[in-house]
């Protein structure tokens, strides 16, 4: 029987809780905002084939752009210990509720979702609540990981299994290769063995759908943090914006002045009209947060277009020092990420692998596509130019980014690669 956990953990980066994985629904959209998304992608189809290679990528708006300190100000990252505090609440709920406790608990989110972020904390975050041997430990995956069974099996027995563990991301221990795969086997086989200390597995939402059929017996019930819905993502967008300095934040639509944020009626006994962009915002991203606040980044604008509409919309609330003003570009005039249109089946491989391994190096890219060089360097080169992969900064790490992560998993699914299940 599937476990649930019905305590709602009361934060704003995780409002909905953890629930099991087979309760996680997409956001709902409207029928209009659907058949747009198809329409769009249609034309960003059309526009990536005919750009020529060496063109850069040109946005559909011409709205002025928000200072970096601005954007920073409006829309700043996340605060992963609060995330990691929320986990570690909702978790401790889930316990609380369940029929039956596992040792070690599974936590698979899609990307951008923050979870492996937060985990990287929990062992700082247990020092101040345990000692000695319970306080938690970290687990990194070994720089080689092309090792035989043997070779697996010796490597996790230096492990200290013992006292509480983390593994932030599980895709950091594994590569598609026949020779990449012993460690997450050997892993697998312990936690169904049973006798471990309590331990955390973090697992990207790509790389458990490889792996949640390989061991089909074994009932880990993973648990994933709800999906954001347009409620959730209006109440976080708020906090972040307030931080701790308690300033309010004013986003109205550029083409019709409705209002974004705040959510509920800026001036007491005013109404005003509100969008149903964060609705939308919610449905692309598929309740991803992190997916959302990129995009949400990506649309804030200094100011609207000239527009007759504003008109009779330009009313604003009573002047207040404390509060920051923005514009939000609607989708229909939002230039995302598009996958471009290459010949072959170099781009699909290479996309595909970078969300299972939650991004690669040149060399493991090569190993795990069968795309070898000088055709990878096109690719990833193209890729790069289109904004839909990045290089972490001081490595040859390549990950797929955020904005573009709704138009890649949309031409993967529809390419008949294998996509997750969020």
């Amino acid at each position: 029987m599937t476990e649930k956990t019905v305590q709602k953990i009361e934060s704003t980066c995780l409002q909905g809780g953890l629930i099991p994985v087979d309760e996680w629904k997409t956001p709902e959209t409207s029928a209009r905002r659907s058949l747009k998304d198809a329409l769009l992608h249609i034309l960003a189809q059309i526009r990536a084939g005919v750009v020529q290679e060496d063109e850069t990528f040109e946005s559909l708006d011409n709205l002025p752009e928000l200072a970096q300190s601005e954007l920073q100000g409006l829309a700043p990252q996340p605060d992963f210990p609060k995330l990691a505090d929320a986990l570690w609440s909702a978790l401790e709920a889930s316990r609380s509720v369940a029929r039956s406790s596992r040792d070690v608990t599974f936590l698979v989110a899609p990307p951008f979702s923050g979870v492996r972020s937060a985990l990287e904390y929990f062992p700082e975050l247990q020092a101040g609540r345990s000692s000695g041997t319970d306080q938690w430990s970290l687990i990194a995956s070994p720089e080689n990981l092309l090792l035989d069974d043997q070779g697996a099996r010796d490597w996790w027995d230096r492990q200290d299994l013992s006292r509480p563990w983390v593994i932030p991301e599980l895709a950091d221990f594994w590569l598609r290769h026949l020779s990449g795969l012993a460690l997450i086997r050997e892993l697998l086989r312990r936690v169904a063995a049973g006798g471990l200390a309590p331990g955390l597995i973090g697992c990207s939402s790509w790389c458990w759908q490889f792996w949640s059929s390989y061991f089909g017996d074994t009932h880990l019930a993973p648990l994933t943090p709800a999906p954001m819905t347009a409620t959730m993502l209006g109440d976080w967008f708020e906090c972040l914006a307030s931080g701790t300095g308690g300033q309010a934040v004013i986003a109205r639509m550029a083409d019709d002045g409705y209002y974004v944020l705040p959510t509920a009626n800026p001036v007491q006994g005013k109404k005003h009209k509100h969008s149903g962009f964060l609705r939308d915002l919610a449905s692309v991203a598929r309740g991803s947060p992190g997916v959302a606040l990129a995009i949400w980044r990506w649309s804030l604008r200094a100011r609207p277009e000239d527009n007759p509409a504003m008109e009779n919309l330009a009313e604003e609330p009573v002047k207040d020092a404390s509060c920051a003003r923005c514009w939000v570009v609607p989708f229909d005039q939002l230039s995302l990420p598009a996958v471009p249109q290459i010949q072959g089946d170099s781009i699909g491989l290479v996309l595909h692998a970078l969300l299972l391994h939650e991004g690669l190096n040149t060399s493991f890219i090569e190993l795990v596509t069968g795309v070898q060089e000088p055709q990878l360097g096109f690719v990833l080169s193209r890729l790069a130019r289109s904004e839909l992969i990045e290089q972490v900064e001081s490595s040859d790490c390549w990950k797929v980014t955020a904005p573009g992560y709704p138009s890649i998993r949309r031409h993967l699914q529809s390419w008949g690669f294998p996509v997750d299940m969020f």
